[in-house]
């Protein structure tokens, strides 16, 4: 059965056989391995409402012909959000050095031998040989065990380990291990059948990373961000509108409005908020 259809045996795959399959199915690795990509990196420091208002008093000013306030803001602007791109990217770089010097391996039959390989090698159809502490290296079937039993909470939330059986007679799910779950107990053989991100795991990291949930601390952030905006639009309004009624010239009211406007603007908090995440992030 599984063995014709990954065309292979009790005794695993050659070297060469596993070459090939790992050419042509990829590394067994849930993501791409792909860094966030910089310019999206940085167009983020200035996607917030605060950052919004500061654009916007910049083309007021030099739409007014106020070109000295213009260029303070925009200063302003681009070094808060370039301090923020350089502290948040200097922070995900230390983080993927780190990541790097983990190097997770597993245990597979390769020419009938036990040979420990990096788990980003293993491919489908390779047999594997697990015992406690082990991570599952993919979505396998169970060969042989002996007391072995599977911690499988990150994916089904149950805190018991589940425990896995080859006997045809044993309920489906005993019989098989899913990557993403590691061995509490006992030793086994796994035929593994599935690797990277056609595996289940990987499943439900894609739907997880699709559209990140924000945390308290950004929607608290984004919701200070939408009410200076109010507070600005309407005393603005009423100060330039007030301005008019008292006879004062049309520029020179507008140039007051936008000036108000600014100073409401906490000019450096983005930077502030940024820095300081960027900085205790590589700092854990």
């Amino acid at each position: 059965g599984a063995f014709t259809d990954l065309d292979t045996g009790a005794t695993g795959l050659t070297a060469a056989e596993a070459t090939r399959r790992l050419e042509a199915h990829g590394g067994n690795t849930v993501d791409d391995g792909r860094a966030p990509s910089a310019w999206r990196l940085l167009v983020r420091q200035f996607a917030s409402p605060i950052e919004l208002i500061l654009v916007l008093a910049t083309v007021l000013s030099g739409v007014l012909g106020d070109w000295t306030d213009a260029t303070i803001i925009l200063t302003i602007l681009v070094l808060s959000g370039l301090l923020g791109f350089v502290q948040e990217h200097g922070a995900g770089r230390a983080m993927r050095a780190l990541l790097a010097t983990v190097e997770v391996t597993a245990t597979v039959l390769r020419d009938g031998t036990p040979t420990e390989v990096a788990l980003r090698d293993v491919v489908p159809g390779d047999v594997a040989v697990v015992d406690g502490g082990d991570l599952v290296p993919g979505d396998c079937i169970v060969l042989s065990s002996t007391g072995l039993s599977v911690d499988e909470s990150a994916l089904t939330g149950e805190t018991f380990p589940a425990e896995k059986s080859a006997t045809p007679t044993a309920d489906p799910a005993a019989r098989t291990a899913r990557f993403g779950t590691h061995v509490v107990s006992g030793e086994g053989h796994l035929l593994v059948v599935r690797t990277g991100r056609t595996t289940e795991f990987a499943g439900i990291a894609s739907r997880l990373a699709a559209r990140p949930p924000q945390t308290g601390f950004e929607r608290g952030m984004t919701r200070f961000g939408l009410l200076l905006t109010r507070l600005m639009v309407v005393l603005v309004m009423l100060i330039f509108v007030a301005n008019l009624l008292l006879g004062r010239p049309l520029v020179d009211s507008a140039l007051f409005s936008l000036a108000l406007a600014v100073g409401l603007t906490p000019q450096l908090l983005p930077a502030i908020v940024s820095i300081s995440l960027a900085q205790n992030a590589r700092r854990m």
